[in-house]
């Protein structure tokens, strides 16, 4: 029985490496509903956190993220999601929903939960994910198209 037990522990350990991260960090860009800039640094062998500075609505927003990433199987290909917060600013002049001539904060939630792929034969990361968000201050409310796609140089 302790023989089956270490062989199993050896077997488990042997593919959690095979499957750990490719890559430390990866800096790049995002396009979707909001375009801007993404760096993701992993701190262990699943969990990362996430910087996104963006922009819309002649605005910006930061974004801080903390990631869970799990392999699919398939070499290079993992699945992650997360949660975190955001801070945005924009003038009313440039939303739908704001007044005219008034500055906008907006503080909220965030969750993420997307796929990405590592190329092995070269050092780029492409992401897709769905990026939900919930505003607690400024224009309060829930915000569902937050969809993006990431291109990223990446680290070892």
């Amino acid at each position: 029985m302790k023989k089956i037990l270490i062989t199993a522990l050896i077997i488990v350990s042997a593919i959690s490496i095979n499957y750990s991260q490719s890559y430390k960090t990866a800096l790049g860009v995002r396009g979707g509903t909001f375009n801007g800039l993404t760096l993701k640094h992993f701190l262990g062998s699943n969990t990362a956190v996430e910087g996104i500075l963006s922009t819309r609505w002649n605005g910006f927003k930061f974004t801080g993220l903390y990631e869970l990433n799990n392999n699919t199987g398939t070499e290079g290909l993992d699945w992650y999601y997360g949660v975190g917060a955001h801070v945005g600013f924009w003038n009313g002049d440039h939303v739908a929903w704001g007044a005219s001539g008034k500055d906008y904060t907006v503080i909220g939630v965030d969750g993420i939960i997307g796929l990405e792929y590592t190329f092995n034969e070269f050092p780029i990361n492409l992401s897709l994910d769905w990026k939900p968000v919930f505003d607690l201050v400024g224009n309060t409310g829930f915000g569902g198209d937050g969809f993006a796609l990431s291109v990223r140089y990446t680290w070892k």
